[in-house]
């Protein structure tokens, strides 16, 4: 047993920081930085931040941004008061550095790392320390949600070559939850190899080690085009219309 495991089923709460990717080109947003458009008054990426510094179980935040953008950034969490936030740094040449770089950046005392995208503004900080908790029990957590569509397999001429069992699917969210140790080596391999993966549960995966499914939430979408933008505008008003 891990014994962060051990400290954890003895009542210990295992340090958790946040690193926050937000060093991508948004290219599917016309090259605009979505992580620095307004979401209803609010940029995108402050979004985010605010969530984590809600919640209850992260302990501190590393960004990793583009180069030219650090200084905006760093003035942006202490515009909006994101205390938790110590470190924002130049992300390197591929998501997977990008949070390779921010976990070598966590303070020592962190036993977990949790990977959480930029562009999902609508986590909520319940989310985020349920995620956090099942990682502290079983060492890797991530939150996901059944998947409603039909999905299928097809060739590259475009016919379809096999038709999925969408029961057994899940769409994955963020934030991805690993024990420190296993969330680097498995970033390291990856990046030895040469490799990229699309989610740092792909990494810990080609390890051979198991990544465990939490229960995610169906606003927790990922601003990737500018539909995307107005579908969180109308989740928000719903939200405060509810409260």
């Amino acid at each position: 047993m891990f014994p962060f495991l051990k400290k954890y089923r003895d009542g210990h709460r295992p340090r958790c920081a946040a690193l926050v990717a937000a060093a991508g080109r948004s290219t599917r947003m016309g090259g605009v930085n979505k992580l620095l458009l307004p979401l209803d008054g609010v940029p995108v990426l402050v979004r985010t931040l605010e969530a984590l510094q809600r919640a209850e179980r992260v302990d501190e935040i590393i960004v990793a941004t583009r180069e030219e953008e650090l200084v905006e950034i760093a003035q942006l969490c202490h515009t909006y008061g994101i205390s938790k936030c110590k470190k924002v740094i130049r992300g390197g040449e591929s998501r997977t550095h990008s949070v390779m770089l921010a976990a070598l950046e966590a303070d020592k005392s962190m036993e977990l790392l949790a990977v959480q995208d930029g562009a999902r503004p609508l986590v909520t900080p319940a989310l985020i320390d349920s995620v956090i908790a099942a990682a502290a029990r079983c060492g890797a957590a991530a939150p996901a949600v059944p998947v409603k569509d039909t999905i299928k397999c097809v060739r590259e001429d475009g016919a379809v070559e096999q038709t999925l069992d969408r029961s057994a699917l899940r769409a994955v969210q963020t934030p991805q939850v690993f024990t420190a140790d296993l969330l680097k080596a498995a970033l390291q391999s990856v990046l030895e190899q040469g490799g990229e993966v699309t989610d740092d549960c792909g990494a810990v995966e080609l390890l051979g080690k198991a990544v465990y499914l939490t229960e995610g939430e169906e606003t927790n979408l990922k601003i990737t085009t500018p539909g995307d933008l107005v579908l969180a505008e109308a989740i928000l008003k719903d939200r405060e219309e509810r409260t």
